[in-house]
Formats: C-alpha cells, sequence, structure tokens
C-alpha cells in the first residue's frame, strides 16, 4: 500500500497533474506488483518561492518542471526492484506526461507492515 505524495509548481493544468498522478500509479503497479484498486495520491502544488531545490545537484540539470515523488510504503523490496521503479517512473513521467527525466525526484521512505491503517481503526497488515 504506497501513499504518493506529488509536489509540484503552481500552474499545471488538472490533465497534466492527471497524467503525472496516473504515470506514477502505473509504475508502482508494474514494478512493485501493487494492486490496481490501490491507490492513495496526494498532489500539491507550490509557488516558486515554496519549492525549493538545487537545480544542478549531482550535475543533473533541473529545470522549473521539477516533480518530487514521494512514496512511502512497506519495507522489503529488494534494491534491484527500488531501481526498477526509479526507472519505470521516469520513463512513464516522460512518456505520458513530458517531464523531463532530469526533473523527476524520488524519495522513498520504507516502513513496516504493521505502520498501516485503512480504515475503521484497524492495523490490517498487522501479524
Amino acid at each position: 500500500m504506497p501513499l504518493v505524495r506529488i509536489s509540484l509548481l503552481a500552474g499545471k493544468s488538472d490533465t497534466q497533474k492527471r497524467q503525472i498522478a496516473d504515470a506514477a500509479h502505473r509504475a508502482l503497479v508494474e514494478t512493485i506488483s501493487i494492486p490496481a484498486a490501490d491507490r492513495f495520491q496526494i498532489i500539491t502544488e507550490h509557488a516558486r518561492a515554496d519549492l525549493i531545490y538545487d537545480p544542478s545537484y549531482l550535475g543533473i540539470q533541473r529545470s522549473g518542471d521539477v516533480v518530487i515523488i514521494q512514496i512511502t510504503m512497506s519495507a522489503g523490496r529488494t534494491l534491484e526492484v527500488r531501481k526498477a521503479l526509479f526507472r519505470r517512473l521516469s520513463d512513464l513521467l516522460h512518456e505520458e506526461a513530458g517531464v523531463r527525466r532530469e526533473d523527476v525526484f524520488v524519495n522513498l521512505v520504507e516502513v513496516a507492515k504493521e505502520n498501516w491503517s485503512f480504515g475503521n481503526g484497524e492495523a490490517q497488515y498487522a501479524t
């Protein structure tokens, strides 16, 4: 059950935001095998002064169209799977939403399964 937070500069159309969200979800389904119905996303738009990033950190030239994606998910996936997720996110955002690969910044936050509640005040994944 990933929780996906997408941060971007204000001004994108609803269509563009939906393309970004759809591409991010598709990458998760394809690479970490989440169910298609397991979709929880939050899109946050920021004024230019409120989204601060280095435009050339690690030699990657970022533009004003940077998209920062933070994914909180259950721990346990291999490094290879996580790398595949990063690559697929970058590819799909580029192909389906027109985001430059250099502008895709991803952060994974892995948590224990018992740290999720999907409703009803229960820890459904706790064993």
